[in-house]
């Protein structure tokens, strides 16, 4: 089975012995090797969202009778990569009225966080980063940073829209982040530790010979669980039905309205990202991660990770183009009566299966 972590391992063992070898410090080496692979990281998240935004394309396209991008490359996949370039060139607007320290920094603020996100994610056998035993929590975190950023971009855009949009956008993710962490605790409670690679790995092997021991087939738990979660995501990640902060009937674009060019491209480069991100989470948390049931194991972990990863990506896209979007009261009732009281009565039966189990 062709794996990439045993042989990035050797890889990086080897450039350091190499680098060692030619009079650089152990201490410099170990430097060199860690920022190479905090280089591979970053650019393998800034890569994603240009994946994601033709993948969205051609969904939406498909959904709506119509082909999508076709121009710009075979089957219009160099479009977001063209759309990037424009994007890049485009003039860096700043209004007047605007705080011009905070309206440039905002973007940084929301983006950031991400790429430190991803450290703690287990990509396959091999490929975790970080394997930190407070994973998850280190994940909803350093998440949370980003809602910082959303205030920025509002209050800093010097616009009353924006700046209507930027409380819209924090309220929401302080909201929606509690069913969201809730929803997690179940699983931390069945496999008592936080490392998103130890969780994986305790959903190895099968059930009856043929039924996968991932989180998601726990009768009632697994599934309420799972559903509170993508829910949540879908609206931490600002996407429809629950894109109210970025309302352009009422709100023209929200947060983001006076925003241009490379900081544009940046507040779209943190949402798609953190919809990989949110994806990624839900696999390790439901459904084995790359580790859980590898047919066999002729299919290699990463494989596996990033085809459940990108299953989970369609349910994002496939939610966007499907429901409308919901009013700012029905959406905050939403999170408040409906899915905080069920995130609660899931850890209320997981503790109970918890003690039938002893």
């Amino acid at each position: 089975m062709f794996e990439l972590g045993p042989i990035l391992s050797h890889a990086f063992q080897a450039l350091q012995a190499w680098v060692i070898g030619h009079g650089v410090p152990p201490m410099g080496a170990w430097i060199l090797a860690k920022a190479i692979q905090v280089g591979v990281v970053v650019i393998g998240v800034s890569l994603v969202p240009m994946i994601l935004v033709y993948a969205e394309r051609k969904v939406a396209g498909f959904m709506q009778a119509r082909l999508g991008p076709m121009n710009v490359g075979p089957y219009g996949i160099f479009q977001t990569l063209a759309d990037g370039v424009k994007l890049l060139f485009k003039e860096d607007i700043i209004p007047v009225g605007s705080d011009r320290l905070v309206h440039i920094l905002a973007p940084m603020v929301v983006v950031s966080p991400v790429f430190v996100c991803f450290a703690p994610v287990p990509f396959g056998k091999g490929l975790v980063p970080i394997d930190l035993d407070i994973g998850v929590l280190f994940i909803f975190a350093i998440s949370g940073i980003s809602t910082i950023g959303v205030l920025m971009a509002g209050w800093g855009s010097g616009n009353k829209f924006s700046m209507l949009g930027g409380l819209r956008g924090a309220a929401q993710l302080v909201s929606y982040e509690i069913p969201r962490v809730l929803s997690v605790v179940p699983v931390l409670m069945f496999y008592g530790t936080q490392s998103l690679r130890g969780i994986a790995m305790s959903q190895e092997g099968l059930w009856h010979g043929f039924l996968p021991r991932w989180f998601i087939f726990y009768p009632v738990i697994g599934q309420l669980a799972f559903i509170i979660f993508i829910i949540a995501s879908v609206a931490e990640t600002n996407r429809t039905p629950f894109d109210i902060p970025e309302a352009e009937s009422e709100l023209v674009a929200g947060f983001h309205t006076e925003f241009s060019g490379l900081k544009f491209a940046l507040l779209f480069l943190a949402e798609y990202a953190y919809v990989f991100l949110s994806s990624a989470m839900a696999v390790a948390l439901f459904f084995g991660g790359g580790e859980g049931f590898t047919l066999g194991g002729w299919i290699p972990t990463w494989v596996w990770f990033l085809g459940k990863t990108f299953s989970i990506v369609f349910i994002f896209l496939w939610f966007r183009w499907t429901f409308p979007r919901l009013r700012a009261d029905q959406l905050m009732q939403f999170c408040w009566k409906f899915l905080l009281p069920w995130s609660i009565v899931n850890i209320t039966l997981a503790g109970l299966m918890i003690l039938l189990r002893k």
